[in-house]
C-alpha cells in the first residue's frame, strides 16, 4: 500500500489536499488533522519513514487512513497572502476558516469510502476539530480523538513563535528551531535522537519528518525554512485569555482525551479542563496518557501505545 494524494475543493474554491492510506475493504474511516505548523504528510507518513506513519498502522489494520493538509499547509493551496511580505496583511487560516476545511474533507471522506468516519485532532487540530465538532450543524462522525490538545494554555505556550507586533500573515520557522523545540521535551538521561530510533550519530526520522516537510508548499528555496500561517497563534492566544473559540459541552459523539506525559505544550492541567468540560455520557469519554510521550508522541518509540489506544477507543465506538 502507498500513500495517494488527493486534491479537493473547499465550499469556496480552495484546493485542498487529502492522503490516503487504506486497506482493500476497510470497516472504518479515520481522518487526521494537523497542528499549528507541521502539515499531515509529515507527522502522520512521513516519506523515508514507513514504521512511524500512522497512517500505515490504520491501514494495516484493515481502515482507511486519511490526512488533510488545511490551506496554507503542506501540498495545499496557499491563501495569496502567504506569496506577500507576511507584514502586509493580517495572520491568515484562522480555526473557523480551517474548521470548514475539515468539514469539506469529512464529506469527502465519507463519500469515497462509505464507511463511518473517526475525526483525530492533534494539537492546534483539537482547536479546529473542536469547532466543527460542537457546530449546531456538525457532520456525522463517529468518535472523536483530541489528540495533544490546547484548550486553555498558559500564555507562557506562545513564548518563542512570531507572531509579530503587528501579527504577521505568516511565519518563516527553520530546520534548526524545529528540532530544538522537539529536542529540549526529552530528559536529558540519553539523547532526544534516541527517542525517535535514532542516536548520537544518526536522526533519520527527524531528517524524513524535516524533508517531508521542506519538499512540501510551505518548504522554501533554501530546503532549511518553512512558511507557517499565523492564524493559529491569534487562535491560541485567544485560548490563553479564556476564549478557545468551541464549547466542548457541545460536542455529541463519543471522545477520547490523550496526550504524551512528557507534552510541555498540552499539559496534564489542560487536557483535564478539556475532558472535565465535556458532557457526552461518561461511558462515550476516555482520558488517557502515554508515558514517555512529548508533543509529538506519534513519530516516536511510545507510539504503537498511542495508535492503539485511539484504535481500542474508535473499535468501541
Amino acid at each position: 500500500m502507498t500513500v495517494k494524494a488527493h486534491d479537493i475543493e473547499a465550499a469556496d474554491g480552495t484546493r485542498l489536499r487529502l492522503w490516503e492510506r487504506s486497506a482493500a475493504d476497510p470497516e472504518r474511516a479515520v481522518l487526521f488533522v494537523h497542528g499549528a505548523t507541521y502539515a499531515s504528510r509529515a507527522i502522520f507518513a512521513p516519506r523515508g519513514a514507513p514504521e512511524h506513519s500512522w497512517l500505515a498502522a490504520v491501514a494495516d489494520a484493515g481502515d482507511a487512513g486519511f490526512a488533510l493538509d488545511l490551506r496554507g499547509y503542506g501540498d495545499s493551496e496557499r491563501p495569496p497572502e502567504m506569496d506577500g511580505p507576511p507584514t502586509a496583511t493580517e495572520p491568515v487560516v484562522r480555526a473557523a476558516t480551517a474548521a470548514g476545511d475539515l468539514r469539506d474533507a469529512v464529506n469527502a471522506v465519507s463519500k469515497r469510502t462509505n464507511c463511518d468516519v473517526h475525526l483525530v485532532g492533534t494539537s492546534w487540530g483539537t482547536m479546529v476539530a473542536g469547532r466543527l465538532l460542537a457546530a449546531d450543524d456538525s457532520p456525522e462522525i463517529a468518535s472523536a480523538t483530541l489528540h495533544a490538545p490546547v484548550y486553555r494554555p498558559t500564555a507562557e505556550l506562545l513564548e518563542g513563535f512570531d507572531l509579530g507586533d503587528p501579527p504577521r500573515a505568516y511565519r518563516t520557522v527553520s530546520r534548526a528551531e524545529v528540532r530544538n523545540r522537539w529536542d529540549s521535551q526529552f530528559p536529558d538521561d540519553e539523547p532526544a535522537a534516541a527517542y525517535r530510533g535514532g542516536n548520537e550519530a544518526s536522526d533519520p526520522v527527524f531528517d524524513a519528518f524535516w524533508q517531508t516537510l521542506a519538499d512540501s508548499g510551505q518548504g522554501n528555496e533554501d530546503d532549511q525554512t518553512l512558511d507557517a500561517p499565523n492564524g493559529t497563534l491569534l487562535d491560541l492566544l485567544d485560548a490563553a485569555n479564556g476564549d478557545p473559540g468551541y464549547d466542548p459541552s457541545a460536542i455529541d459523539v463519543p471522545t477520547l482525551v490523550i496526550r504524551g506525559s512528557l507534552d510541555p505544550t498540552s499539559t496534564r492541567s489542560d487536557a483535564l479542563s478539556l475532558y472535565d468540560a465535556l458532557s457526552v455520557p461518561r461511558d462515550e469519554t476516555t482520558y488517557v496518557e502515554i508515558s514517555g510521550g512529548t508533543h509529538l508522541l506519534h513519530l516516536e518509540r511510545r507510539r504503537h501505545a498511542l495508535y492503539d489506544a485511539v484504535r481500542w477507543f474508535q473499535e468501541r465506538h
